[in-house]
């Protein structure tokens, strides 16, 4: 896993801005992807395939709207005593012109989690990008969730990503 998350959100970002293919890869069944012994969680809906050759776990691509939802998780001693704000700001390390519409503390599985909504610029796209992400962490483990839409479209699909963050277990 090691450094592939500092410029994850601005890769997947990139590429539903600039409309990626989406075809089979991680194994869904009956609807629920599972990393075994981390978490598993429910796909929102048959329009949403997924991507190969992603860096996360899990992406989820939307056929009509060029929405993505993101799934991982990254484990390691350093990595879970580091701070939740912390954790969340390397999320967004490649977006310019960030605007944070919404963020605060929740929980996610069962744990501390925070959640922030942004509106950014992801390099190489001229289309402003809306994204919503959570950053969860336990004693051993960080685990984010993340839907990118462009801006304008953000909320068709927003309720599919609420169905997915709630169907979220760690195991």
């Amino acid at each position: 896993m090691g450094g592939r998350w500092r410029r994850r959100i601005g890769v997947v970002a990139t590429a539903l801005a600039l409309g990626g293919c989406a075809s089979a890869g991680p194994r869904v069944e009956n609807g629920v992807f599972r990393v075994p012994a981390l978490f598993r969680v429910t796909v929102p809906g048959p329009d949403w395939d997924v991507a190969t050759a992603s860096r996360a776990e899990l992406e989820l691509r939307h056929r009509g709207t060029r929405a993505g939802i993101l799934a991982n998780v990254e484990c390691g001693e350093e990595l879970a005593r580091r701070d939740l704000d912390v954790l969340a700001r390397r999320l967004f390390v490649g977006l310019r012109g960030r605007e944070v519409l919404e963020n605060g503390a929740t929980t996610l599985g069962g744990v501390p989690a925070l959640r922030a909504v942004m509106e950014a610029h992801v390099t190489g796209a001229d289309d402003r990008v809306r994204m919503e992400a959570y950053v969860a962490k336990d004693g051993r483990c960080v685990y984010d969730l993340v839907y990118v839409a462009p801006a304008a479209r953000f909320a068709e699909r927003r309720g599919d990503f609420q169905r997915f963050v709630e169907s979220f277990v760690r195991e």
